[in-house]
């Protein structure tokens, strides 16, 4: 009951307006002080909690990586790629579309922030896609579910809160999220390609009057920075060379350098970043200690046991235990931030993990490429809603709801696939 009583109370508070921090902590002090076999007396546990996940080097890698993104965001670096790699596919039918995916998946594996990524997308391209005709639907769906590629491929955000909250290892954490991110891109590719094939008139080429030489050598020079900042940060990640702590840290070093490089560092850029850094980080951790309360309050309660005995003792299978919790993550998505379902929903799950020995690091995996989707699906889609902010009066709400269905749907394939083949997570692990 007690269990049920904090995820009303929380449910309401959300609805209310309250801060998500506020509302888990205040939920959990409640359904704690209305229940006499916990009471407040609980609370004492709470800073061991705190201080436990405070005191994980992991997250480290969060604030440093929010910086290396705010960075390049600002320095103009993503800017040039964006417009250079456009104008190399632009020639072909939905070649701009195309492009604006490669660029989102470039972006993800450097800057991973999402905002950034989709109103940088959105302010360049949407604009240029609607002069030559591309359909609103079509622009809007393939700008939103680019920019929110950074969720899965590394490194992401997602992956070290995971990897943190499931005490998995990080490197393991990117290396097999690689796999499910180029199948995302060429899903996102092949759908615009086939689209375009059968309906030109809503992703036409566009013509210029540039020699294509100059263009190739335009976008090859804009690739440099980016391909440089991957290689440091991933490489010495899966070469096993520096933790992806280690690694970030490193990347935030190599964004400076690179606006130092291209004449666009400044101490303005340097103090934007830093606060907006340290607000970022600031909300993640206040929600990490409100989740900490609510998860408390929800295990000494005994709604734990609760939960991990119907899925082992009565249902007794994996696979219904597994259908259940990407349902559940998917339809929170719908609602609430990734943050909160992965610092309040995977605790509860991790002991029925445990319980059927499923492979934590497969199904880490299921619940990022999972979690990826609650960017984009209405009405409370942070991607939809960065790039409606950004684009204004130029695409209709209903035109942007209707564009990203299909996105959603190849997001729900990878997850198939990824489901139905396993080993796909483990290739570049081992």
């Amino acid at each position: 009951m007690t269990g049920l009583i904090l995820f009303a109370v929380a449910f309401i508070l959300l609805m209310l307006g309250i801060p998500v921090a506020f509302a888990f902590g205040a939920s959990a002090v409640f359904a704690a002080w209305i229940d006499p076999n916990v009471g407040l007396q609980v609370f004492g546990l709470l800073p061991y909690r705190i201080f436990g996940r405070m005191d994980n080097v992991i997250l480290m890698a969060v604030p440093l990586f929010i910086f290396m993104g705010l960075i390049l965001e600002k320095s103009k670096i993503a800017e040039k790629m964006l417009e250079s790699i456009g104008e190399l596919f632009g020639p072909v039918r939905g070649g701009l579309a195309i492009a604006i995916v490669i660029v989102g998946a470039i972006l993800a594996a450097t800057m991973g922030i999402v905002a950034a990524s989709v109103v940088m997308m959105t302010t360049i391209s949407l604009p240029v896609m609607l002069k030559h005709g591309y359909s609103p639907r079509l622009a809007g769906g393939v700008i939103a579910a680019s920019g929110t590629l950074g969720q899965l491929i590394p490194p992401s955000i997602v992956l070290i809160i995971l990897g943190a909250v499931m005490n998995i290892s990080v490197g393991d954490l990117f290396k097999a999220a690689v796999i499910p991110g180029l199948i995302v891109v060429c899903l996102y590719i092949m759908y615009i390609l086939i689209l375009s094939f059968f309906k030109p008139e809503i992703a036409p080429a566009i013509k210029t009057d540039k020699p294509y030489s100059q263009i190739l050598i335009e976008a090859v020079k804009s690739l440099v920075a980016p391909a440089i900042l991957i290689a440091i940060v991933l490489g010495s990640v899966f070469t096993g060379f520096a933790t992806p702590t280690e690694s970030a840290a490193v990347g935030a070093l190599g964004s400076i350098i690179l606006a130092v490089f291209y004449g666009t560092f400044s101490w303005d850029l340097l103090k934007y970043a830093a606060k907006e850094t340290v607000t970022m980080t600031g909300m993640i951790f206040m929600i990490l200690i409100g989740a900490a309360a609510f998860s408390l309050v929800f295990n000494e309660s005994g709604a734990g046991d609760i939960v991990t005995s119907f899925f082992t003792d009565d249902i007794s299978s994996k696979y219904i235990f597994i259908f259940f919790a990407m349902s559940l993550i998917f339809i929170l998505g719908f609602f609430v931030d990734f943050i909160e379902i992965t610092f309040i929903i995977i605790p509860i799950l991790l002991p029925i993990v445990q319980e059927f020995n499923i492979d934590p690091l497969w199904f880490a995996l299921l619940i990022a490429i999972n979690l990826q989707t609650s960017f984009l699906t209405p009405p409370f889609g942070f991607s939809l809603f960065f790039l409606k902010g950004a684009a204004g009066n130029k695409i209709k709400t209903k035109d942007l709801y209707i564009g990203i269905i299909p996105f959603i749907l190849f997001q729900i394939i990878t997850l198939l696939i990824i489901f139905f083949f396993p080993h796909l997570v483990e290739m570049l692990v081992k």
